[in-house]
Order: structure tokens, then sequence, then C-alpha cells
């Protein structure tokens, strides 16, 4: 950006907050021409503040931006979706939230932009409107390690490079892929995974989502899958993520709120 440019304007999704001085707040925000920045918004937490409904976590907002010495300082803000049913719903806020936070911790400041920051949005357009989450959040996964450089091999045997059988085989979150059954039984940090789970990384890893969104997967490969996928991210960050946890919260007490009382 030259540096000429004081005022600049765009799109961003606000990835999270922190309250800065007595009424300011620092928000993470990603954005499709800079990647993601660390910017200020000054005065959004005095009461008569206007931008204050337009900065929240898993807002995409139109801004006006001015250069700062250090961080950049929001001066406008215009909300353009709010994603009121993803708010609504707390199931399904921690699944939006799950999105966000995998962007948040695999990308760096101002790196690869446009295309992590349409699929985000895509992937919180598909959830507000209702899609499946197994699919559009595992969709999401895949598609982002592609993008940030982790993608996972799934076609050949990482140890011996052979072409990967109809069988079940062994997942290596150290090596990044698949490892035939040979290899896997003498590789650390494998976990088996099964034919049908395969099948379905495979399937969304080469095809679009209008492609995927249409087949029909067994719950039982979907937990398969959520274990294995949590397993492997929480080894490439080298730290657990937070909304998982949070999500089997939400949904332990849910299955609590509705188990049937017994009767004597």
């Amino acid at each position: 950006m030259p540096s000429r440019e004081r005022v600049y304007r765009s799109e961003a999704v606000v990835l999270r907050r922190q309250d800065l001085g007595e009424a300011d707040r620092l928000l993470i925000i990603y954005t499709p021409d800079r990647g993601k920045l660390r910017v200020v918004a000054k005065g959004v937490r005095k009461p008569r503040s206007r931008k204050a409904g337009h900065l929240e976590p898993l807002t995409r907002a139109r801004l006006m931006l001015a250069r700062g010495r250090e961080l950049d300082i929001i001066t406008q803000a215009e909300a353009l979706e709010l994603y009121p049913s993803l708010r609504d719903d707390l199931v399904r806020l921690g699944q939006a939230s799950y999105a966000v936070e995998l962007l948040d911790r695999f990308t760096v400041e101002e790196g690869e932009s446009l295309r992590l920051y349409d699929l985000l949005v895509n992937t919180l357009d598909r959830l507000a409107v209702g899609d499946e989450a197994p699919v559009a959040l595992r969709f999401f996964e895949l598609r982002m390690l592609d993008l940030v450089g982790y993608r996972p091999e799934l076609f050949k045997c990482l140890g011996c490079s052979a072409e990967i059988r109809p069988q079940d085989q062994f997942f290596s979150v150290s090596l990044g892929g698949v490892l035939c059954p040979d290899c896997g039984r003498s590789e650390k940090h494998t976990y088996p995974i099964s034919l049908a789970a395969l099948k379905v990384l495979r399937y969304y890893q080469r095809n679009s989502y209008a492609t995927v969104v249409v087949a029909k997967i067994r719950p039982a490969v979907h937990a398969e899958l959520n274990a294995l996928m949590e397993t492997y991210l929480t080894y490439l960050l080298e730290r657990r993520l937070n909304s998982p946890a949070f999500l089997r919260r939400v949904r332990e007490l849910a299955q609590r709120a509705y188990k049937p009382e017994t009767t004597n």
C-alpha cells in the first residue's frame, strides 16, 4: 500500500476482540485484500458509540480505517451481515466460532487473504442458512489446510509411497497423511482411519462444495472424522482449540435438559 494512503476502506470479518483502555477495543479482523489485521476501535465501548453494534465478533462489515503509528484505527463501520441465526443458537454459534478460530490460529498478519476470506464468508453463510454443519465445517477444514500449506496426503502411503488400497489405513498427524497398514503399525503418532472415513476426506478434497453437499455420510463416519481432524489440527497448532470443547459442553447440557424423566 502506498505510504501516502492515510485512509483506506476494506470489507472484513471480525474474528475476536479485546478491551483496550477505558473505552477502546483491539479487534482482530480478516480482510479480502490485506489479510489478518490488528486494529483499534476507539471509543467503541462508550454507551453512545455508533460503531459498537457493527464490530461484534462474527460480523461482516464495511470499514474505513486510518493509518496509525502502531495500529490502524477504525473511523467508520457499517455491518453487512450480523448472522442473527448463528447468534441465537448456541450450537450454531459454537460451529461458526470453530471456523473463525481455525482461520485465526492458522493465519499470520497480512498473509494469504482473498481465497481464505471467501472461504470463511461462504462457510458462515452456509451455517447461517442451515446447511449441515459436519459437511460445511469438514469442507472448510480441508480447503483451509490446502490454502495455508498443510494439505494432507490421502492417496499414497507417506512411508513407502505405495498407492493406497481400498482397505482401512492409518493416519499420521506428524507426517500429515495416510500410511498403509504395514507402515502405520511401526510409525509413531498414527491413528486408525476406516476406509469409509478416508473416502469422505478424499471426496471433499477433490470436489466443490456444491458436489459434496449432496452426498449422504453416516453419523458414525462424521464422528470418526471429528475426532481425527481435531487430533490433527491440535498437533499442527501445538495447542487445543477452544470451540470444540465449548460445543461438546453445549450438547451435553442440551441432552440433560431434554432427557425424559423416569417414573417408578
